[in-house]
């Protein structure tokens, strides 16, 4: 009869060994959470980053309003202002010097808009995570940690507008004038396969994302 030792009045049962994990069954069991973190991280990400895109373009929706109420009290033009890329490589305005020699005297966007926006915060997007080179000139320039922490903008203008004196009252094709947009294409793009994508409201009010084809060709068009 099996040895049984009474404690109390119980009876205390010879313990029973606890199977444990082969090294293959625990191998397969990192493997399957490996192979599920794969598949739901860029899930993960795109949701992310998807709800990012869609705070921005809110942003830059109500920035949009905020300028057509200064065209409003500026007989239909828009800001005489310029981004952070004009304002430090300056350089870009090269052969346009008369237009350069204004620069470090004109407002920066997000200052001249300041008094008909509600927070200074429609200024910064979401997905801003700076940048070291200008994405369209390919001039270095420091935007970290963000550009919005560095300049006070994650929006950068098209600032030929100023340069040209333009505005609501002279524009031939609204829809298709980039009016501000992302200062750096990686934001809102992807990695695999790499790719830059920029959300950009237009002059007439409606904000969309975009590809860099898309917007390279918007930057050829006539205002």
């Amino acid at each position: 009869m099996p040895y049984r030792r009474r404690i109390s009045g119980a009876v205390a049962l010879p313990a029973r060994a606890v199977p444990a994990f082969t090294l293959v069954e625990l191998l397969t069991v990192i493997a399957i959470i490996g192979v599920l973190a794969a598949l739901l991280f860029p899930v993960f990400l795109t949701a992310r980053g998807k709800a990012r895109e869609v705070s921005c373009l809110s942003n830059l929706r109500q920035l949009g309003m905020s300028i057509s109420l200064y065209a409003q009290d500026n007989d239909g033009l828009y800001p005489f202002a310029v981004d952070p890329a004009d304002r430090y490589t300056p350089e870009i305005w090269a052969g346009f010097r008369e237009f350069q020699a204004l620069i470090p005297h004109m407002s920066m966007i997000h200052e001249a808009l300041q008094p008909y926006i509600k927070s200074k915060e429609l200024f910064r997007c979401p997905a801003d995570t700076g940048f070291d080179i200008e994405d369209f000139t390919g001039i270095p320039l420091d935007a970290r940690p963000t550009s919005y922490t560095k300049f006070g903008t994650s929006y950068y203008y098209r600032t030929e507008i100023a340069e040209r004196r333009a505005g609501e009252a002279t524009f031939q094709n609204p829809a298709e004038v980039n009016v501000l947009f992302d200062g750096a294409g990686h934001w809102h793009g992807s990695l695999i396969p790499p790719a830059k994508r920029y959300n950009i409201i237009f002059a007439d009010g409606h904000a969309k994302n975009h590809t860099r084809d898309d917007l390279d060709r918007l930057w050829s068009m006539p205002l």
